[in-house]
C-alpha cells in the first residue's frame, strides 16, 4: 500500500491556501492492506465545541511547540486515537482546505498497520470506524451537498456507510484523496449527472 499511494502521490501538486488563519492538521490513515486498503474515520464527541457529532479524520489545531504542521497531525491523531507516531508512515499531504471555523487545515496521507488497536479519547471521540477505499470508488452517495466557498460553488457528496454519515469537509479531503491516488475523477466543480 505504501508504494502505490508514494508512487501516486510524488507528482501530486496539492492546491496550497495563501490565507493567514490559524492551522490544523489531520491525517487521512489508510491500511497497509494492499487488497482491501480501510480508511480510519472518527466520530468526534458530542460534548466538543465545535464540529460536535460529526465525522471527521483525526487531527486538531496546531500548538506552538509542534515543529511542524505534519506534527500536529501525527500528536493530535495519537491524543485522539491512541495511534502512536511511529506507527505511522507518513506519505504526502493533500490539497489545504478551510473550515467553516476559519482554521486552515492541511491533511496527510500516512499508511496505518490495519491490526494495530485503536482507542478512542472519550473526551473528544465518540467512536472510530474504517471504511473500505472501494465503497467510496464506487460513488454511491447518499446526497450531494452544495457549498459555497470564495465565490465558487462545490458539489460536495455524503457518504452514508452504516450509522455515519461523511460530508463537509472531511468528504473535500476524501475526494481530494481518491481523485489524487485512484484517479476517481469525482468532480466538485459540477453537480453529479442525474441530479
Amino acid at each position: 500500500m505504501r508504494d502505490l499511494l508514494t508512487k501516486r502521490l510524488s507528482g501530486y501538486v496539492p492546491r496550497l491556501l495563501t490565507l493567514d488563519y490559524p492551522e490544523a492538521g489531520v491525517l487521512v490513515p489508510v491500511t497497509d492492506d494492499h487488497d482491501n486498503p480501510e480508511i480510519v474515520f472518527t466520530l468526534r464527541s458530542e460534548n466538543l465545541s465545535t464540529h460536535r457529532g460529526q465525522v471527521s479524520f483525526p487531527g486538531g489545531r496546531r500548538d506552538p511547540e509542534d515543529e511542524s504542521i505534519a506534527a500536529t497531525a501525527l500528536r493530535e491523531t495519537h491524543e485522539e486515537i491512541g495511534l502512536p507516531p511511529e506507527q505511522v508512515q507518513l506519505i504526502a499531504p493533500l490539497s489545504q482546505v478551510m473550515s467553516l471555523h476559519q482554521i486552515l487545515v492541511t491533511p496527510y496521507v500516512g499508511v496505518i498497520p490495519g491490526d494495530h488497536p485503536l482507542t478512542a479519547n472519550p473526551a473528544e471521540i465518540e467512536s472510530i470506524f474504517k471504511v473500505p477505499v472501494e465503497f467510496f470508488l464506487e460513488d454511491k452517495r447518499h446526497r450531494t451537498d452544495p457549498l459555497n466557498f470564495l465565490n465558487n460553488t462545490f458539489y460536495v457528496p455524503c457518504y452514508r456507510w452504516e450509522r455515519y454519515q461523511i460530508w463537509g469537509l472531511s468528504a473535500v479531503v476524501l475526494v481530494d484523496f481518491l481523485n489524487a491516488v485512484y484517479d476517481a475523477g469525482i468532480d466538485l466543480l459540477e453537480p453529479p449527472q442525474g441530479g
